[in-house]
């Protein structure tokens, strides 16, 4: 405890220390605070991975139902055992990667129908919020609103190292079959190049 207020002692006013090193103190606490951040966050995904991380190569996909971007309840075994499924879960709308990654798989839309796959895009936000992703980038997939990340938790979706959900893609094969496991959190389009890969050598 002492060390504690020794520490952080120049927080309070008055005191003639930090007048003087000033800019050691200032230092000293920045260095604090980024690792108790590196700490937090190593932690919390740790734990993640320990509790949730179910689904792998192998695995049979899980049911589930969520709402889609039109507010319409999406169950997913209207589509399991009959079509292959590309499930992707990303962090969120609108930012650079999630966009990219969204626009990639729009733009490649044909070439997965022929392979008889479905896509289906996960995140935490709400309908509204996808419906306006959607339409502003001309999606024509699925976008299914986690809200609570239910369905990111059952499927043990790992959080990233700066505390932002995982981007994890999963291919699922016409058994229900999950045959891809493919996490990258900054090369976004590589998603769409591992699913398609794994889709031909299927067929």
């Amino acid at each position: 405890m002492k060390k504690i207020i020794i520490s952080f002692e120049n927080i309070f006013p008055g005191n003639l220390k930090f007048a003087k090193f000033g800019n050691h103190y200032l230092l000293k606490q920045s260095v604090y605070f980024v690792l108790f951040l590196f700490c937090f966050n190593l932690n919390a995904l740790s734990q993640t991975t320990e509790k949730t991380d179910t689904i792998k190569v192998g695995s049979q996909v899980p049911s589930f139902s969520l709402k889609d971007q039109n507010g319409h309840e999406f169950d997913i075994n209207s589509v399991k055992g009959k079509h292959n499924l590309v499930i992707y879960f990303y962090p969120k709308d609108e930012t650079p990667g999630c966009t990219k990654e969204a626009c990639t798989f729009r733009d490649q839309f044909e070439v997965f129908k022929k392979e008889d796959a479905v896509i289906i895009g996960i995140s935490g936000q709400s309908v509204a919020s996808h419906l306006e992703f959607a339409n502003k980038y001309h999606l024509n997939f699925t976008l299914l609103s986690d809200e609570g990340n239910k369905v990111r938790k059952l499927f043990g979706v790992p959080g990233s190292i700066l505390g932002m959900p995982g981007r994890v893609t999963y291919v699922v094969n016409k058994e229900g079959k999950v045959v891809l496991v493919f996490n990258s959190q900054f090369d976004a389009e590589k998603h769409i190049e591992e699913a398609m890969k794994v889709l031909k050598n299927m067929n």
